[in-house]
């Protein structure tokens, strides 16, 4: 149990005990002191405080103590205030007095004052008083109870402090922070674009997105994203996908609004971005939905709600898109993230493998820390581990996000020497809380005889599994994209466009190309037209045979679909080879492959008059057969369009 857990569960019950056992505004009952002034100064600091008037209140109890410095009942009731108003340190000082005339004389003040040091992390000073309440065995078994977890806390929290992980915060400037509050950092795989959400101090209700992009190393001054992301009332709690094309945000109270708070999202397009849009029921409903954060795929997105069925409090659930395009039921993530207390903030790295979230459910440092699950091979989430001291403190920690290559996190800070009060910092994240390391590919799609940008479909689909990755589309105004690939994997690519050939690659992420080095590529369609070809980069074979590996099928599935949609679309399938070894092995060779090709197709649904094949040895390379690279790429399979 977490102490902000421990002080919500039990402060209500300490003050009526108090109230009720120092018969705070009783004549009836003695009081610890004679003096009539002293008396006559507390109760009106008693009525006072019922009235809410803390300011008051304060200056009566004063008076009271000037009269009789040890008037102990005005010290704890000094301290309730202290505490109402957030002033810790005066309250622990409050406390601590009347503890020091007689400790004995309200025993909850022991566990008052221990709370109160464990929230400003005087975790020594927590543990002796806590300890004095559990040896005093009070009477409350849930104040004792909470004590002792208070005390796994402490422990916990005490070898943190000795076993500190690196942290070494970074201002992210002058053009990102300002005297206002910065915070919810959102970032592009390429890291490129940073979309924060910014609070006015001077009008504490109005939160806006503002928007920095990175230019020649350095980030832009955040400028305000206007209509019709930002409106008269508050947007937050956003994220945006590792693309850059969708923004996913909380708005609450709207009219077309299912809950207080509801989940929107907006496209965008060129320059622009759509008016936003309620997700929707399932995913939104009655109850709090917020925080999302979207898979880098764009498949799955996963958000904090206090809807029913969870674990506790606020849990963190996942949505999927299906292939209507509609979000699903949502699921709860389970016991193996959430707790009965609350789970938020949710960051789903672009590794897709790598959760972080906070949490005041688990053992922490006092309120809500920071954690991270990784995947297994089943697809479930491992045990939380807890990020560390100091990146976890005593306070809050919340809203951890991680750049694509895993190295470099975003965080909010109100640590002193910044712009303002919380402003948007660095730092480099050690290696155990890492991410797998995520590189991407960005270009432009553009019609290969115009070059005009092109709107297409992209499918990046895993070789070794088969599985569809990444599903996305270029911008319909400039043709750009952007896809993040995980290092150590193998790749087929497919881009399509309805009256275009499909566009085919294949390539495999290695140390070769890291987030500094990334795969630019522009991708040219050709229209539909005869005479035009199309290398099929996804075909594969065993050296020497002629057999479609299953591998294929990927590829060849591609081929199958291109010429449903286009009825009338006759091909010829053709084969080719590099110039090693006999000339006539080589021919026959290209023409068996072709022929696997030619058979598969007919096996599954192609009439044969649409098809013909054809193998042409090492006849029409397409590179000097003089390097390996060279020779790879001329063996290979193509289709050309024969007739339309």
């Amino acid at each position: 149990m977490s102490l902000s857990k421990i002080i919500k569960v039990t402060l209500l019950i300490l003050v009526l005990a108090f109230l009720s056992n120092s018969a705070f505004a009783q004549k009836s009952i003695k009081y610890t002191t004679k003096s009539k002034k002293a008396i006559k100064y507390y109760e009106n600091a008693t009525r006072f405080y019922d009235a809410y008037d803390n300011k008051a209140c304060i200056e009566e109890l004063n008076k009271a103590i000037k009269e009789d410095v040890d008037f102990i009942e005005a010290y704890f009731l000094l301290a309730s205030v202290y505490k109402d108003l957030k002033q810790k340190e005066d309250a622990i000082k409050a406390y601590q007095t009347g503890i020091t005339i007689n400790e004995e004389f309200f025993p909850g003040a022991l566990y008052a004052v221990a709370n109160l040091q464990l929230s400003i992390g005087k975790y020594q000073d927590a543990g002796i008083n806590f300890q004095k309440y559990i040896d005093q065995n009070a009477e409350s078994p849930i104040k004792l109870n909470a004590s002792k977890k208070a005390m796994e806390i402490i422990s916990f929290a005490m070898y943190q402090l000795e076993h500190p992980v690196p942290f070494d915060l970074v201002n992210m400037g002058s053009n990102v922070n300002s005297v206002n509050d910065e915070y919810l950092p959102a970032i592009t795989a390429d890291e490129q674009i940073l979309i924060i959400t910014v609070s006015n101090r001077a009008r504490q209700t109005e939160e806006n997105f503002y928007i920095s992009k990175k230019q020649n190393n350095e980030w832009t001054k955040a400028r305000d994203m206007g209509a019709p992301l930002n409106t008269n009332g508050n947007e937050g709690a956003q994220c945006i996908s590792p693309d850059g094309q969708y923004i996913f945000f909380t708005a609450c109270n709207r009219e077309d609004g299912h809950g207080s708070c509801d989940i929107y999202y907006s496209q965008k397009i060129g320059n622009n971005w759509t008016t936003p849009e309620n997700i929707g029921i399932p995913l939104n409903s009655s109850y709090w939905e917020s925080q999302p954060s979207v898979s880098a795929d764009g498949q799955t997105l996963y958000f904090a709600s206090n809807r029913p069925n969870g674990k506790g409090g606020m849990d963190i659930w996942k949505s999927m898109l299906d292939a209507d395009g509609r979000w699903s039921i949502p699921i709860n993530l389970g016991d193996s993230i959430n707790t009965k207390y609350d789970d938020v903030s949710p960051f789903i790295h672009p590794d897709n493998q790598t959760l972080y979230f906070a949490s005041d459910g688990r053992m922490g440092m006092g309120g809500k820390d920071i954690f991270y699950s990784r995947k297994n091979v089943r697809g479930d989430w491992g045990r939380p581990v807890n990020i560390g001291y100091p990146i976890n403190t005593y306070a809050d920690e919340i809203n951890l996000v991680v750049n694509a290559k895993g190295d470099l996190a975003f965080f909010s800070s109100n640590k002193p020497g910044g712009y303002g009060g919380l402003d948007l910092y660095t730092f480099d994240l050690y290696a155990d809380a890492r991410p797998m390391a995520v590189n991407y590919m960005k270009g432009k799609v553009f019609n290969n005889e115009t070059q005009k940008p092109l709107e297409a479909s992209f499918d990046l689909i895993e070789i070794e599994s088969g599985k569809i990755v990444f599903h996305s589309k270029s911008d319909s105004y400039n043709g750009e994209f952007l896809i993040c690939l995980l290092t150590g994997k193998e790749y087929a690519l497919n881009v399509s466009k309805d009256g275009y050939l499909f566009y085919s690659d294949h390539f495999s992420i290695n140390s070769v190309h890291t987030s500094m080095q990334p795969f630019l590529k522009d991708i040219p369609l050709k229209p539909i037209q005869i005479g035009e070809s199309v290398v099929l980069k996804n075909i594969f074979f065993e050296t020497d045979k002629f057999e479609l590996k299953s591998e294929s099928k990927i590829e060849l599935g591609k081929l199958l679909a291109l010429l449903k949609q286009n009825p009338r679309m006759k091909i010829e399938i053709s084969g080719h080879t590099d110039n090693v070894g006999n000339e006539k092995y080589n021919l026959t060779l290209s023409e068996n492959r072709a022929r696997s090709v030619f058979d598969y197709l007919k096996a599954n649904g192609v009439v044969a008059t649409r098809l013909t094949y054809k193998g042409y040895g090492w006849s029409k390379p397409i590179e000097s057969n003089d390097t390996e690279t060279g020779r790879a790429n001329n063996r290979r399979t193509e289709f050309k369009v024969m007739g339309n």
